[in-house]
């Protein structure tokens, strides 16, 4: 287990106000990292970080705003300045989506998924990569992406489209980043209750989606930590450009 200890090393997880940032988080401290949550709501972020601070392990609450350069400059100035050091683990969790038919998407809602989701952990992982390059220090960014960057669904192109994205973009990230000790992987869950899916999830169709996953349900949070912790810790320390699947089976499910 020694080789999932992250003791010693700070992580920062972005949307990590609630849903799969939150448990990310939570996850992360439990094995003994200092974690720094990211995202717009303050007030939910310092109650997630008296939270941990309360169980034993330490916590820093940052605004951050993924959709504006000034605000992530801003969050990485505030955690230099509070830490003394830069982040060894950066999870790049913030998303959103615009669900509608590729035909009727304004372009407003399109290029806010596409800022969020695509332009966002861009912004993210060139500050917190910047960052461990000028301090020598070697580092791992995970990219969250999802299934839907593989196979596709209605109504979900912005959503999808930015996901493929993020997954290519790991990879590009790692051929650049190796020589720096810097590893860039991706997690790319299957269908799990978050504020972006759940109405769906708990509807007719998605029931059915339901019966069509191998394993029969949706996932749970905490069978996510196995991958992110992988891919965080020494475990994984030749992992690099890589995207691993949780998803029950959904990919290699029959058409």
């Amino acid at each position: 287990m020694e080789l999932f200890d992250l003791s010693g090393k700070v992580a920062l997880v972005t949307g990590s106000s609630g849903g799969l940032g939150e448990s990310f988080a939570g996850a992360l401290s439990a094995a003994g990292a200092e974690v720094v949550l990211a995202a717009r709501r303050l007030d939910k972020l310092e109650a997630l970080a008296k939270e941990i601070d309360d169980g034993g392990g330490r916590a820093l609450a940052v605004a951050m705003d993924v959709n504006e350069p000034e605000s992530v400059d801003a969050a990485f100035a505030r955690i230099s300045d509070e830490l003394g050091r830069p982040c060894d683990i950066i999870v790049n969790n913030s998303g959103i989506s615009r669900d509608n038919w590729f035909t009727q998407m304004t372009e407003e809602d399109w290029r806010a998924v596409m800022n969020t989701n695509l332009d966002g952990v861009w912004r993210v992982a060139k500050a917190g990569a910047n960052a461990l390059m000028e301090a020598g220090q070697p580092g791992s960014i995970i990219n969250i992406a999802s299934i839907t960057a593989r196979r596709p669904q209605h109504t979900i192109a912005a959503y999808a489209a930015s996901k493929a994205a993020v997954e290519h973009f790991t990879r590009v990230m790692a051929l650049e980043l190796a020589r720096y000790g810097i590893r860039a992987n991706a997690i790319a869950p299957g269908y799990f209750k978050t504020n972006i899916n759940d109405e769906f999830l708990e509807s007719e169709p998605g029931d059915k989606m339901r019966k069509r996953v191998p394993m029969r349900r949706f996932g749970e949070y905490k069978e996510l930590a196995g991958a992110l912790l992988l891919l965080a810790s020494d475990a994984g320390s030749y992992m690099t450009g890589t995207t691993i699947v949780v998803d029950g089976g959904h990919l290699v499910s029959t058409l």
